[in-house]
């Protein structure tokens, strides 16, 4: 005699509204989701962000430069990872456009990657450089500093800076483009274990694009030459109104 078990979904539960469905499916982690309202095991690997990659990536465009910028950077020997983020003023929509991967390198030659994507951008980076060395033992954080990068410590509470990625990507909210090969990679293989754990392989990305979310959205910044340029406009065109209005009163 065949056995088998039949799992319910919430579409069996009748006393569940729509309302009530949203609700509870925006309190699960997105690792559970699929077990937790459609009775389906997780019997291997967990994809992390189960979000598919055509609601997510987009072209590559020119971004405007009165988008406010901010990276979140990963610090190690093997690997170090960052990536940028552009947010559209008028939509507040956030495009994940550049991302830098590189390891077995000096400070130096990171820092010389970073500068050269924007030197007034400010970045969240991995709390942990704040006391462990790359090389010698040296404080990561105070060298990039020296080196010139303008950084901040980033927020590590980890579920939560992955569930407010995932709500961002979720909701179309967070964009990637299509150029950032890097990202995908990580992006398709970033999973939990059988126990639910964070699998730590190849995540360098993925933990950076966390920083940049957590903390750098604290610290957007819009290129000072464009901030510049646009202050210098304003006060002309005010110079320029005060005069034709003196102008007209005096014809007047």
């Amino acid at each position: 005699m065949s056995r088998y078990v039949v799992m319910p979904t919430w579409d069996d539960v009748p006393h569940l509204s729509q309302e009530q469905k949203d609700e509870l499916w925006g309190s699960i982690p997105p690792h559970q989701r699929e077990a937790r309202s459609k009775g389906i095991p997780v019997l291997g690997s967990g994809q992390i962000y189960p979000v598919a990659e055509d609601k997510v990536k987009v072209a590559d465009f020119k971004i405007g430069p009165d988008w406010p910028r901010a990276y979140g950077k990963d610090v190690g020997w093997n690997w170090n990872g960052c990536v940028w983020l552009a947010q559209n003023p008028n939509t507040q929509e956030l495009f994940l456009y550049n991302c830098y991967k590189a390891g077995h390198a000096e400070p130096a030659i990171h820092a010389a990657a970073i500068k050269a994507r924007g030197e007034w951008i400010h970045g969240a980076i991995d709390p942990a450089a704040n006391s462990s060395g790359q090389v010698d033992g040296k404080q990561l954080l105070k060298e990039y500093v020296r080196l010139g990068l303008h950084l901040h410590k980033a927020e590590n509470a980890v579920e939560t800076g992955i569930m407010k990625v995932w709500q961002l990507l979720s909701t179309g909210q967070l964009k990637v483009f299509e150029s950032c090969l890097p990202w995908w990679e990580e992006f398709r293989n970033y999973q939990r274990d059988l126990n639910g754990r964070i699998v730590k392989e190849n995540d360098h990305l993925m933990d950076a694009t966390r920083y940049a979310v957590m903390t750098g959205l604290e610290h957007l910044e819009v290129d000072p030459e464009h901030d510049k340029a646009r202050r210098k406009r304003e006060a002309e065109e005010t110079v320029y109104y005060n005069e034709a209005t003196i102008s007209q009163n005096w014809m007047g």
